[in-house]
């Protein structure tokens, strides 16, 4: 969570990079006010803040994430391929045998993502 003094500090900034911009729209968001009583109350202009919030929507609904990956085997010990296999919470594990089809991945991964949220 960002404190008050960083938002402050990132307001005042003239120019906001990729970075910072979410400090602000984070900060909106969970103040439960609206856009532009938000804006007013930290001295920015609503339609920067606004840009910001669409921008930082788009690039997260084509955004990649990253989870942790542990490697168990060794690939070399397995003629150098191994099969992949996905623990989710809650226990659930995907596995992906030797010779799948590229093409299944993108469904793969889609199911992975909802499984995700949940």
């Amino acid at each position: 969570m960002r404190g008050k003094a960083e938002v402050r500090v990132v307001a005042e900034r003239r120019y906001w990079r990729e970075a910072e911009a979410p400090v602000l729209v984070e900060a909106w968001r969970r103040s439960g006010g609206t856009l532009s009583e938000f804006a007013r109350r930290h001295g920015v202009e609503p339609r920067r803040l606004a840009r910001w919030v669409s921008r930082l929507q788009r690039a997260g609904e084509g955004s990649l994430r990253f989870y942790p990956v542990r490697l168990l085997e060794n690939p070399a010990e397995t003629g150098g391929w191994a099969p992949i296999e996905i623990q989710l919470a809650a226990g659930r594990r995907v596995r992906v045998p030797r010779g799948f089809e590229t093409e299944d991945l993108r469904p793969l991964l889609a199911v992975l993502k909802v499984a995700a949220t949940r």
